[in-house]
C-alpha cells in the first residue's frame, strides 16, 4: 500500500476508513497514529475495534499507556502521550507486542519512532476547519 489520503467528514467516516485499512493489513501489523489532540486518532482506533468484533468502550489509554482487546484478532492500543523518552517506552516492553500476532495502534507514537519495526503503517490525522472534518493519510510499507 503506498501512500493514501482521505477527507473524513464525520466520525463514522473515520470508522469506516478504519474498517477498510484493517481489511488490508497482515495478521501482525503495527500503525503509529500521529496527530495533535483531538484529531481523530481514538476514533480511528474504535473503528478498529469495532470490526474485529470488541464491544468494549474504547478510550484512550492516556494514563494507563496500554489498553489490550480480545476480537477477531487482539488489538492493542497504547497512547504515548506522557511518555518522555524511548527509554521511558522500553520499559513498557513494546517489542513484545511488536512481535505477537495482532493490532497495535499507537497514539503519539513519533516519541518511539527509533524503535517502530520497519513494517509500520503511518496514519497521519489533521484536523480541518470544520468542526467534523479530518484529512486522514496513510504512509504504509508495500
Amino acid at each position: 500500500m503506498s501512500a493514501q489520503e482521505v477527507i473524513s467528514h464525520s466520525p463514522e467516516e473515520t470508522q469506516r476508513l478504519a474498517r477498510e485499512i484493517l481489511a488490508r493489513l497482515p495478521v501482525r501489523a503495527v500503525l503509529a497514529l500521529h496527530g495533535e489532540l483531538g484529531s481523530g486518532k481514538t476514533c480511528f482506533v474504535q473503528g478498529l475495534a469495532l470490526a474485529l468484533g470488541i464491544r468494549k468502550a474504547v478510550t484512550s489509554p492516556t494514563f494507563t499507556v496500554i489498553h489490550e482487546y480480545k476480537g477477531t484478532r487482539p488489538l492493542v492500543h497504547i497512547d504515548l502521550y506522557r511518555i518522555r523518552s524511548v527509554a521511558e517506552a522500553e520499559m513498557l516492553d513494546l517489542q513484545d507486542y511488536f512481535d505477537a500476532d495482532g493490532i497495535v495502534a499507537i497514539e503519539w507514537a513519533e516519541r518511539i519512532a527509533a524503535v517502530l519495526p520497519r513494517h509500520t503503517a503511518h496514519i497521519r490525522f489533521e484536523a480541518l476547519t470544520s468542526p467534523d472534518d479530518r484529512r486522514i493519510t496513510i504512509d504504509a510499507p508495500a
